[in-house]
C-alpha cells in the first residue's frame, strides 16, 4: 500500500511537472527563460548594491575627514587665547595734576646773635608783628662796653695831645735850624716824633670805631622787613654766637606751597604755571603760581617739588598741609586705563596686536595721571590694538585671537 501511494505520489508529481512545462510551451516561454531572468535580476540587484556602498563609503569617508577637521581646528583654537583689545583714539585733556605739600615762607631769614652777645634786656616784637628793615628785635645789656667806649675814646685825646705836642716840638727845632743851634738830626727825630703820635691818634680812632661798631651789633635787628614768623628769645637770657636762630622773619609776608609732584608730572608743569591752594581746616582758596621746580628727584618717593608762591594772607600758616590743582596746560595724546600698562626694569610698555594677531611689545612714556587712566605722552599713536588687560600673562611673538572693546572717552 505503502509503495502503491508513492508510486502514484511520483506520478503525480512528473505529471504536474510535465504539465507546467507544456503550460508554459504553450504560452510561448521556453523551458530555460527563467532561470536567464533571475540572473539577470541578481546581477542588477549586485551592481546596485555595490553602488550603495561605494556612495556610502564615499559619505563615510567624507564625514570622517570633516570631522577630523573640525577637531583639529577646534584643538588649535582651543590653544589661541582670546584677549580685549582698545584702540584709544587721541583725545585733548586738560592738564590738571592734583598734589599735596606743605606751606612755608617763601623766602625766611633767621636771625641770630651777630657780636658778643649777652644778657638780654628786651624784646620789643611778638611773632606775627610786621617790622621793618634795621627795626631792633631785642637788645642786649652793653653796661661793660659803655665803659669800654669811653675808654677808647679818652684815648683818641690823649694820643691828639701828644701829637699836638710833637708838631710844637717840630716847629720850634725847625725856627732853630737856620741859626745853627739844632741840627738836621734833631730834626729827623722830631718829625719821626710827630708822626707816630699822629698815627696814634688814628690808631685810637679806628679802636673806638671798632667798640662802637661792636655795641651796635648787640642790638638784634630785622635784615628786611617782613612778618615775625618765631619768636626764641626771652628778657634775661643769655646769648651769644651759640645761641642759634633767635628769631624766623618772612621777607616781604610772602609765602609758598612745597608741592610734592611725581617725577613724570613734574616734567609736565611748566614755569609761570597757575594753580589753587586749599589749606587743610578752611574752605578758602588761594592763587598761586609755580615759580621753581626741584632740579632733584627723591630716590624714595620719586616726587619732586613744584614750589608755588603765595602772597600773604593770615590762613596760610607755614608748615601748614594743603592741596593744590595745577594747570598744566592742554595735552592731546592716547589715554589707556591703567591695566594696560605694564613696566619692568627697562621702563613702562604696553603690548599690541598686530596684524598677524601676534603680540608685540612697545615702550610708552607715561604722562598725566587721571580719573579715567593715563595719558601717553609719547610711544603710541592711538591707532594700535592694545591689549587691555592681563598683558602679563602673555609672551611677545605669541598669536592671540583679539577682541576690540570700546575706548574709554
Amino acid at each position: 500500500m505503502g509503495q502503491t501511494r508513492l508510486a502514484g505520489q511520483k506520478v503525480r508529481m512528473n505529471y504536474e511537472s510535465r504539465v507546467d512545462l507544456a503550460g508554459d510551451t504553450e504560452h510561448g516561454q521556453a523551458p530555460g527563460a527563467d532561470a536567464e531572468q533571475g540572473m539577470t535580476s541578481r546581477k542588477k540587484r549586485i551592481l546596485i548594491a555595490i553602488a550603495v556602498a561605494v556612495v556610502g563609503l564615499a559619505a563615510v569617508a567624507l564625514m570622517v575627514s570633516g570631522g577630523q577637521d573640525e577637531e583639529f581646528g577646534a584643538g588649535d583654537n582651543a590653544n589661541v587665547p582670546t584677549v580685549t583689545v582698545i584702540s584709544p583714539g587721541q583725545g585733548t585733556y586738560a592738564g590738571l595734576i592734583n598734589a599735596t605739600g606743605t606751606l612755608a615762607a617763601r623766602r625766611e631769614m633767621p636771625v641770630g646773635v651777630v657780636g658778643e652777645g649777652g644778657r638780654v634786656v628786651s624784646v620789643p616784637v611778638e611773632a606775627g608783628d610786621w617790622v621793618g628793615a634795621g627795626q631792633v628785635l631785642a637788645v642786649i645789656d652793653r653796661s661793660v662796653q659803655s665803659q669800654q667806649t669811653a675808654s677808647a675814646s679818652a684815648q683818641i685825646e690823649v694820643a691828639r695831645a701828644d701829637a699836638d705836642l710833637a708838631q710844637a716840638n717840630l716847629d720850634r727845632a725847625l725856627q732853630l735850624v737856620e741859626r745853627g743851634f739844632v741840627s738836621q738830626a734833631d730834626i729827623d727825630r722830631l718829625t719821626a716824633t710827630r708822626d707816630a703820635a699822629v698815627a696814634r691818634v688814628r690808631v685810637a680812632e679806628a679802636q673806638l670805631g671798632e667798640r662802637q661798631a661792636r655795641n651796635a651789633q648787640l642790638n638784634i635787628v630785622a635784615p628786611a622787613a617782613g612778618l615775625v614768623l618765631e619768636r626764641n628769645v626771652e628778657p634775661g637770657q643769655v646769648v651769644g654766637g651759640g645761641s642759634g636762630v633767635l628769631f624766623s622773619i618772612a621777607r616781604g609776608g610772602e609765602m609758598e606751597l612745597l608741592a610734592q609732584i611725581g617725577e613724570t608730572e613734574l616734567g609736565t608743569i611748566p614755569v609761570g604755571a597757575t594753580g589753587t591752594v586749599v589749606p587743610v581746616g578752611t574752605d578758602q582758596s588761594f592763587t598761586c603760581q609755580v615759580w621753581q621746580k626741584s632740579p632733584v628727584i627723591n630716590e624714595q618717593t620719586r616726587q619732586g617739588t613744584a614750589r608755588c608762591a603765595l602772597a600773604y594772607d593770615p590762613a596760610l600758616r607755614p608748615g601748614g598741609f594743603a592741596s593744590i590743582e595745577l594747570d598744566s596746560g592742554a595735552v592731546v595724546a592716547p589715554r589707556l586705563p591703567e591695566s594696560a600698562i605694564l613696566s619692568d626694569a627697562e621702563g613702562s610698555y604696553v603690548l599690541i596686536v598686530n596684524a598677524d594677531s601676534q603680540v608685540e611689545r612697545r615702550d610708552v612714556t607715561l604722562g598725566l595721571i587721571t580719573d579715567d587712566g593715563i595719558v601717553i605722552r609719547s610711544g603710541l599713536e592711538g591707532s594700535e590694538r592694545i591689549v587691555a588687560r592681563a598683558g602679563g600673562f602673555l609672551t611677545v611673538g605669541e598669536s592671540v585671537n583679539p577682541v576690540t572693546e570700546q575706548a574709554a572717552d
